[in-house]
């Protein structure tokens, strides 16, 4: 995803949620990553439940938008990232 993604970031959404904004060049890069990123796909890497996750493709803008909800609620004690901003990683090595 790595390679053909022009940004990958991840943030807040509130207490708890967490959201990844997948931006692509080209329509090519779009069809691509958004072949690749399957319920499955995003499941394995983040360790979540389908039910907890929604991918949203925007072909218009070449973006998807993935929603995850949190395992813990923003703040609270464990939370490592209160703002989300470095969530996105698991999803830089999905092959496409």
């Amino acid at each position: 995803m790595a390679d053909v993604a022009k940004i990958i970031r991840s943030k807040n959404a509130g207490p708890t949620l967490l959201t990844i904004d997948i931006l692509f060049n080209t329509n090519e890069e779009f069809v691509l990553g958004r072949s690749s990123l399957t319920p499955n796909s995003v499941c394995q890497r983040y360790g979540c439940k389908i039910a907890d996750l929604e991918i949203i493709p925007y072909q218009t803008a070449l973006a998807i938008k993935i929603v995850l909800r949190r395992k813990i609620i923003a703040g609270s004690p464990g939370d490592r990232d209160v703002y989300g901003s470095q969530q996105h990683g698991p999803l830089l090595g999905i092959l496409v």
